[in-house]
């Protein structure tokens, strides 16, 4: 019996201590609800855990960028419902005016109206916003601005529309009269494969404003294709008539409004964003602005009405792009919302302290401590048996 070194004390200590920290770990995976509350309880475990917090907080924060770009493509569908009703007011001016029963003080009665009405759909295009983020008035459409210069100054104006031309791009444009009497929009210098533009016009007279459609051939590379797709140039021709041996230099340097972008996912990739695009819906981008709409004769009212049926269609495309977006961002927020849920749910599972089991392991090594703790002072007292040999 050795009294310097009681060995099956501190045994019983050594087991005290161990389960007293096995005790305060269930007390603190009890308390907090995780199973993971340092790296020491599961590095491996930790990490994984925390790459897909990230993925839930992104989620999470994705969700609500789609709920707010939902709303904001409904402000800016509002506000083109009302723009369509206007027009549809307009319309009815405008047939009114073409009838022969009225006479022209009352057309140029009809006129103010119609006036008034161009007025509206202006101030409903530079005021509707959401967040004062513009939606109708061609900030956040593909709006090109034309800077023409010319070998002469036969080509007084050029104005581009549509494609989709990054910032600062680009295009020097000739235009010819070709043999068979036609007139041709073509590239000097070096054109891209597929790409050329072209007008039902066969004169080209002076003052008149003529469209040159892009056509795409099957020889166009995928991304022409894209960048000339809906892409027209407007020409009104000056004093001189272009010819091949006379043409017309037009350089246009096309600088495009970025669309607005949504971040409907949570990771920096493209498959994870939305654009928007509105192209101006003031009476100009509706081409209704300054005498492109008069009711005030009987003739202009007949013109008048096709005039304003291309610009209803132009509402209602847009229309129909932001219905489709909406639905697409719909259906975008509910697999983000599920995404969430199941991404939460195996997070959880790697986070989160089971309570039933970890309850159970809690008493186990309360018992255990309480029995080492007892077992300490049992060998405490053992040296005192030292006493009786001593008496003896």
């Amino acid at each position: 019996m050795r009294i310097q070194h009681n060995i099956t004390a501190l045994n019983a200590a050594n087991r005290l201590k161990t389960n007293e920290s096995a005790v305060s770990k269930n007390i603190q995976k009890l308390s907090s609800g995780y199973r993971i509350n340092s790296a020491a309880d599961d590095a491996a475990g930790l990490a994984v855990s925390e790459k897909m917090r990230k993925e839930i907080n992104g989620l999470s924060q994705a969700e609500d960028n789609t709920k707010n770009g939902i709303s904001l493509v409904q402000t800016a569908e509002g506000g083109l419902n009302e723009t369509s009703a206007i027009l549809q007011r307009m319309n009815t001016l405008a047939v009114e005016s073409a009838n022969g029963t009225y006479k022209d003080t009352d057309r140029a009665n009809l006129q103010k109206e119609v006036d008034h009405l161009k007025t509206e759909i202006d101030r409903i295009a530079n005021s509707t916003n959401f967040n004062e983020i513009k939606l109708l008035d061609g900030s956040l459409g593909t709006v090109y601005k034309a800077d023409v210069t010319a070998a002469d100054d036969g080509i007084t104006k050029a104005v581009v529309s549509g494609g989709n031309f990054t910032a600062s791009e680009t295009l020097t444009l000739t235009v010819t009269t070709k043999s068979d009497g036609a007139v041709t929009v073509e590239f000097s210098g070096t054109a891209p494969t597929g790409i050329s533009f072209t007008t039902t016009a066969t004169t080209f007279e002076t003052g008149t404003a003529y469209t040159f459609t892009a056509v795409i051939a099957d020889t166009a590379s995928a991304e022409d294709a894209a960048k000339f797709k809906d892409f027209t140039i407007t020409v009104t021709r000056g004093s001189d008539i272009p010819t091949t041996d006379n043409p017309q230099d037009v350089t246009i340097t096309a600088t495009r409004h970025d669309p607005l972008t949504f971040q409907v996912g949570a990771e920096n990739v493209d498959d994870q964003r939305a654009t928007l695009s509105i192209n101006a819906m003031d009476s100009k981008g509706l081409g209704i602005d300054g005498n492109n709409l008069l009711i005030d004769t009987q003739k202009h009212a007949e013109a008048a009405i096709s005039t304003i049926a291309d610009a209803v269609a132009i509402v209602n495309r847009t229309r129909a792009d932001l219905g489709a977006l909406q639905n697409e961002l719909e259906h975008t927020a509910n697999n983000l919302s599920t995404m969430n849920e199941n991404l939460t749910s195996a997070e959880s599972t790697i986070r989160d302290v089971d309570m039933t089991d970890e309850y159970v392991q809690y008493s186990k090594n309360q018992i255990l401590a309480q029995a080492a703790n007892a077992m300490l002072a049992q060998a405490n007292t053992q040296p005192q048996n030292v006493l009786t040999l001593l008496k003896g």
